[in-house]
């Protein structure tokens, strides 16, 4: 691996590596550096991703890292722990180090922040077990694999009365858990159960699952209630740590009054508050799905490019200035 590049791109899932492939493919110098850490790890497949519905995340993965090391872009694996500004050349002031978990140092004049989150889970016993399999968050990305079964939603968000409702789009029998009354006023009660939606009225205690499968749920009272899928909402926190040295970090995001997690702020083209880091993905947009990701890796992918394209002018048109050659003439041809 040399020790410096165009652009380092920290995150080796789909926007990461959509952002590499278009920065590759424009003859750009490109790391990847990938900690093998993606957020949909424990699902089977992902879905809404045309060309690709199921496909598993390590082979979309593993597509996408032969794609874009077929355009000279280096892969490696590794966990950036820090980062920092350095000088950069001529008129172009932009340009950062980053330190791997081993040690080493990579400078690169543009980073791209594909780092992805980290789902935090509710705190009940055997559902981080059951993540991405027999616990599922999204309708639409888990929906259509659980249709026609036995639908558990636990309501622990100002926003679990309207994700009961999303699940029972796909199933008949959806029993909502409600633990925390103030989370569901009598409006939103009566419209679960308008649409044929069961009301419990206890926490849930356990997940209960019998070897890869899930059961059911175990309530305080001691009642089990039978399942086949539970619902789960979780808090999606960034993964920036490493962006303190350059000054950046996650701000809340929130839907209505309720926190939901956190995320970096970017501007239209992806850049964030810094010049010359860029960002895309999870880290920035939690609820995005994967193909979403990936188009915002792309976008962001093409707005580097065109930031280093105006740096080299800039550098060319200073150069031939401090050379004394000015301005190139454009001979007539009449």
């Amino acid at each position: 691996m040399r020790d410096h590049f165009d652009v380092i791109v920290v995150g080796g899932a789909a926007a990461g590596l959509s952002a590499a492939l278009i920065l590759g493919r424009s003859r750009r110098s490109v790391l990847v550096v990938d900690a093998g850490e993606p957020r949909n790890a424990p699902a089977a497949g992902i879905h809404n991703y045309l060309g690709r519905e199921g496909a598993s995340p390590a082979e979309l993965g593993r597509v996408g890292r032969e794609e874009v090391a077929a355009h000279d872009v280096e892969v490696t694996a590794g966990r950036i722990v820090a980062t920092s500004a350095t000088d950069g050349d001529g008129t172009d002031a932009v340009g950062f180090s980053v330190t791997f978990d081993s040690g080493a140092v990579v400078t690169a004049r543009r980073l791209v922040v594909a780092s992805g989150a980290v789902d935090v889970l509710p705190e009940v016993p055997g559902l981080a077990e059951q993540w991405g399999r027999g616990v599922v968050h999204c309708p639409f990305c888990h929906g259509w694999e659980i249709r026609d079964r036995r639908i558990g939603v636990l309501v622990t968000t100002p926003n679990g009365a309207h994700h009961a409702l999303m699940f029972r789009a796909l199933s008949d029998d959806v029993t909502a858990f409600v633990a925390d009354e103030t989370l569901v006023d009598d409006t939103a009660l009566a419209g679960l159960r308008a649409r044929g939606i069961t009301v419990v009225r206890q926490p849930v205690a356990a997940v209960e699952s019998e070897g890869d499968r899930l059961t059911g749920v175990a309530l305080g009272s001691g009642e089990f209630v039978a399942l086949d899928a539970l619902a789960a909402a979780s808090t999606v926190e960034a993964r920036v740590d490493f962006l303190s040295g350059v000054g950046l970090e996650a701000t809340d995001f929130v839907v209505g009054d309720h926190r939901f997690g956190s995320a970096l702020t970017v501007d239209g083209v992806g850049q964030t508050a810094v010049r010359g880091v860029y960002a895309a993905g999870n880290v920035t947009a939690p609820m995005a799905t994967v193909i979403a990701s990936a188009a915002a890796g792309t976008a962001v992918g093409a707005a580097v490019h065109g930031d280093l394209v105006q740096a080299e002018l800039a550098e060319a048109v200073a150069a031939a200035a401090a050379s004394g050659s000015g301005s190139p003439r454009v001979q007539s041809t009449r």
